[in-house]
């Protein structure tokens, strides 16, 4: 079998995670610092969050941005679904943006006219959540632009990019967004088997998303309502949640971090490799915008159905039946029963649903071999005739 997706462990990793394993501190210890530092000096942001998931790190980032009931949050409905239930943690709304139909992205151009109509109805968002799908980074410059335009937040779900690349400057450093979210899931580019973080550059939203992981307890004497009763006082200021990661997480995600590069480096490679094996076949390439260096955490293709006889389904149970682990990323997050039920409809965001037809992921890891590669697409071949 091989698989669409798989971690990469190495002795160093182990020997991380044992040297906290015989320390004194397994959870709010220094190496959480540690990895937070390393993270937001990698990024150039000033100051990075962790969390015990990517999840935790998209509700906290927009409790910090004070989104709530009678709020929208706009985001992709190609994404997976925490993206946009984030929103319904806090008790707002959801609404979303269809896609492009080059980078599966969320579509500048139908950004804008949403906006533009949203204006007029004094319905804008609060608070805008670009994917970075498959690890492309958003064109978040004319994402910034109309955020200053029309006021709302930019919180970067950045889940797939980490090491990734905008016009040069790596994802994360929060130049076109209030706050960036990475996750660490063992299928993403780093793992520290479950985790995330979110990165900020503001130094109050830092602060509140200290806050906001830890139940909303501070020790911090300028935070508390009075003076200390003595050196155990804690004050809860606010109603957070335990999201801490802990500290054996933390030292896998600071070795894991120091091998990014080479991971990154080698997921491209093999990107570029898959991009030479299948030209002229019957399928959609991914395309990348020039502006960006993707961290590739997906290979996806879009199946031609109409040349090779297959639907998408008979493709994809072909390739599971010779062991090769294709996925789909993602059925849209507006045709699952949970947002039926919040009134969205399919036939309402077009691009998102013609890519869903059509999309199958590929296996793509950084261990992954030439070999399994040629294996991959010599069935791919076979389940297309």
């Amino acid at each position: 079998m091989i698989p669409y997706a798989r971690q990469v462990i190495s002795q160093a990793d182990i020997d991380a995670v044992v040297e906290v394993l015989r320390s004194d501190f397994l959870t709010q210890g220094p190496m959480i610092e540690r990895f937070e530092r390393a993270v937001a000096d990698y990024c150039g942001t000033a100051h990075a969050v962790a969390v015990n998931s990517g999840t935790a790190a998209l509700h906290i980032a927009c409790r910090a941005l004070d989104l709530g009931p009678g709020d929208w949050l706009w985001t992709s409905p190609n994404t997976f679904v925490a993206s946009a239930n984030c929103a319904l943690y806090c008790g707002a709304q959801v609404d979303f943006v269809d896609i492009d139909p080059r980078t599966y992205n969320l579509s500048i151009e139908a950004l804008k006219i949403k906006l533009e109509r949203a204006a007029k109805l004094n319905a804008l968002p609060k608070v805008v959540v670009p994917v970075h799908f498959a690890g492309q980074p958003c064109e978040m410059r004319e994402i910034r632009t109309l955020a200053e335009r029309y006021g709302f937040s930019v919180i970067e779900d950045a889940s797939h990019a980490i090491g990734a690349r905008y016009r040069g400057e790596p994802v994360g450093n929060c130049r076109h967004s209030d706050i960036a979210v990475f996750s660490f899931h063992p299928v993403k580019i780093i793992t520290t088997g479950e985790g995330g973080m979110a990165l900020t550059n503001r130094p109050d939203l830092a602060e509140r998303l200290r806050l906001l992981r830890t139940h909303g307890i501070t020790r911090d004497p300028t935070q508390m309502s009075h003076e200390p009763d003595g050196p155990w006082y804690y004050e809860q200021i606010e109603l957070g949640c335990n999201y801490r990661m802990t500290d054996f997480q933390a030292a896998l995600g600071a070795s894991q971090l120091q091998k990014l590069e080479g991971f990154v480096s080698r997921r491209r490679e093999l990107a570029f490799r898959y991009h030479r094996l299948l030209e002229g076949m019957p399928l959609a390439l991914p395309w990348q915008h020039p502006e960006t260096n993707s961290a590739w955490h997906l290979y996806v293709i879009r199946l031609h159905a109409g040349k090779i006889g297959k639907n998408r389904r008979q493709v994809f149970e072909a390739m599971q039946a010779a062991g090769i682990g294709v996925n789909v990323h993602y059925i849209p997050v507006h045709i699952q029963p949970n947002y039926y039920k919040l009134g969205f409809r399919k036939g309402t965001l077009l691009e998102a649903e013609r890519y869903y037809e059509e999309a199958i992921t590929l296996p793509l890891f950084s261990s992954m071999s030439n070999t399994q590669q040629d294996a991959v697409v010599s069935f791919l071949k076979d389940a297309m005739q």
